[in-house]
C-alpha cells in the first residue's frame, strides 16, 4: 500500500470514529477500552451500519425515498466487495476492516434486509416475531465483532458466536425499552402486541405516555426476559481473544439502561435512562477485575 492509500485509510476511518462518537454515548464510552489495534475495525463496523440506520430513520438525502437510499447503500457495499475498492470513506474503511478481520461478505446481507423491514413493518405480534428481526438488526453485530476480537484456544467460533447472539440481542432489546416513546413517535413499537394483549396495554396508553401499573407489570416482564440474555452472553466474553474487557464494559453500560428504568419505577416517557458517566466509568473498572479477563494483556 502507498503513503497515499495509507493517508486515505486513515482519514477513513476517522470518518468512521466520527459517526460513532457522534451517534452513540454507550458505545462510545466502551470502545474506549477495547484494544487499539482494533477499535479501528469497530469504528469502520458501527458507521456502516449507522449510515444505513440513518438512511432509514433520519434523511433519505438525495434520494427519492427511504427504500431507495437503504438499496442504494446495499448496492454499493456489494460493489465494493466484488471490485475491491469503494468511493464512500465508511465502505473504504469496512472493506479494509473484512479483509483484516476475515469477516464474510454475508454477514451484513440479514442487516439490509431488517432495514428494509423498518421501512414497512412497524408492529410485531410476538416476541419470535422481534427476534426474527433482531437476526438482521442485531445479530450480524456480534458475529463481525467476534471476527474483529477473535476466538482463543481452546475455545472455537461456533462456541462463541452463541453468546455473542445474546449480547447483540440483549443491546438491542435495552435500546428498544428505553426508546419506546421515541419509537411510538416514529410509529413503531417494538414490545410485542401478545404481550401488551396478555397485561393489558394497548397503543393509546403508549400514545398518552403513562406509566400505569400494567404497564410497569409489561415492561418488568421484558427487561426480566433481556436480562437473561445478558447472563447467557456474559458466559461468553471469556471466549475472546482479545477486548474482554471492553466487551464487559459495554454489557455492563447497556445492562444499566434496565436498572435505570426501574430506578425511574418505568418511566421511559419523560427523560433518557441509562447509566450516567460516574456509572460507565464504574462499569469498566468492575469489567477490568472480572474471572472473564484472567489475562490483562490480552485485553
Amino acid at each position: 500500500m502507498s503513503d497515499g492509500d495509507d493517508a486515505q485509510l486513515l482519514a477513513d476511518y476517522a470518518v468512521c470514529r466520527e459517526i460513532m462518537f457522534a451517534a452513540s454515548k454507550n458505545y462510545s464510552f466502551a470502545s474506549r477500552v477495547l484494544p487499539r489495534g482494533r477499535l479501528h475495525h469497530v469504528e469502520a463496523l458501527y458507521a456502516l451500519l449507522r449510515v444505513g440506520d440513518d438512511r432509514v430513520d433520519v434523511s433519505s438525502g438525495e434520494f427519492g425515498s427511504a427504500l431507495d437510499a437503504i438499496n442504494d447503500w446495499e448496492t454499493r457495499y456489494w460493489e465494493a466487495f466484488a471490485q475491491g475498492r469503494a468511493d464512500h470513506p465508511v465502505l473504504r474503511a469496512y472493506l479494509n476492516t473484512a479483509r483484516a478481520c476475515d469477516i464474510p461478505p454475508e454477514t451484513m446481507r440479514p442487516y439490509f434486509r431488517s432495514m428494509r423491514e423498518d421501512l414497512t413493518i412497524t408492529r410485531f405480534d410476538t416476541f419470535v416475531d422481534v427476534i426474527r428481526y433482531m437476526e438482521g438488526s442485531a445479530l450480524p453485530v456480534g458475529r463481525a465483532m467476534t471476527h474483529i476480537l477473535g476466538v482463543r484456544a481452546p475455545y472455537t467460533f461456533e462456541e462463541a458466536l452463541p453468546r455473542a447472539d445474546s449480547l447483540a440481542v440483549a443491546m438491542q432489546l435495552s435500546n428498544f425499552w428505553r426508546d419506546i416513546a421515541e419509537d411510538w413517535a416514529r410509529g413503531r413499537i417494538y414490545l410485542p402486541l401478545e404481550d401488551m394483549r396478555r397485561f393489558g396495554v394497548t397503543e393509546d396508553d403508549l400514545g398518552r405516555g403513562q406509566v400505569t401499573p400494567a404497564f410497569a407489570a409489561l415492561l418488568e416482564f421484558e427487561i426480566a426476559r433481556t436480562e437473561t440474555y445478558y447472563q447467557h452472553a456474559q458466559s461468553g466474553i471469556k471466549h475472546l481473544a482479545v477486548g474482554r474487557w471492553g466487551v464487559m464494559s459495554g454489557l455492563c453500560i447497556y445492562r444499566a439502561i434496565l436498572r435505570d428504568i426501574r430506578r425511574r419505577h418505568y418511566d421511559v416517557f419523560n427523560g433518557r435512562t441509562g447509566a450516567t458517566h460516574l456509572e460507565k466509568f464504574a462499569c469498566t473498572v468492575r469489567a477490568l477485575c472480572g474471572p472473564w479477563n484472567n489475562n490483562h494483556r490480552a485485553v
